[in-house]
């Protein structure tokens, strides 16, 4: 997993260092992850509005960093901060549809209604898409809390790889590490 994230991202990841504790399970976790994007045909632009969205409203900074980054580099800046912040600006129906279900399932699970599930049903999802992004949703916010809870800080390089307003959107959660770590094993 180490030498993964140094020949992908130049260093390793906080979060690799938690999960590399528990190879096994984190096998598991991307299996589970993937199927379900896959199951509730997510696309990587998908992807980054749900995380983003769900990250933010649990005040994960982690993700919040490394999703809004992605987000970024497939709807633009502004549109990132806008999912950052709550408001949506920039996403077609689908997409404002997709971040209002995370940020539901993020806030309140018990509290989701027929008619939140109606607007997914809405905008193309069939009941099984449903399903799938929101077991995609429940283990993403499974993984932000065992990364957040086990102290996992942003990475330097992510705050060097995201826009800057992405970067000042994100007040909530640990801080961003101030400058890149000495490699550790």
């Amino acid at each position: 997993m180490l030498d993964a994230d140094r020949s992908e991202h130049g260093f390793v990841m906080n979060l690799t260092r938690v999960w590399a504790h528990q190879p096994d399970v984190h096998r598991a976790y991307v299996a589970l992850v993937t199927s379900a994007a896959d199951a509730a045909g997510l696309s990587v632009r998908d992807r980054g509005v749900l995380v983003t969205a769900l990250a933010s409203t649990m005040g994960d900074a982690y993700c919040s960093l490394a999703w809004g980054g992605r987000l970024a580099a497939e709807v633009g800046e502004a549109t990132a901060v806008a999912v950052l912040a709550g408001s949506d600006e920039g996403l077609d129906d689908r997409e404002q549809a997709l971040a209002a279900w995370a940020r539901a399932v993020a806030r309140d699970p018990s509290g989701t209604t027929a008619q939140d599930v109606d607007r997914l049903r809405a905008v193309g999802l069939s009941d099984a898409e449903v399903v799938a992004a929101t077991v995609y949703v429940a283990a993403r916010l499974a993984f932000s809390s065992v990364n957040d809870a086990l102290g996992a800080r942003p990475d330097a390089g992510l705050r060097a790889s995201a826009p800057p307003g992405v970067v000042a959107a994100i007040t909530w959660g640990r801080p961003i590490e101030p400058d890149e770590p000495a490699e550790r094993s």
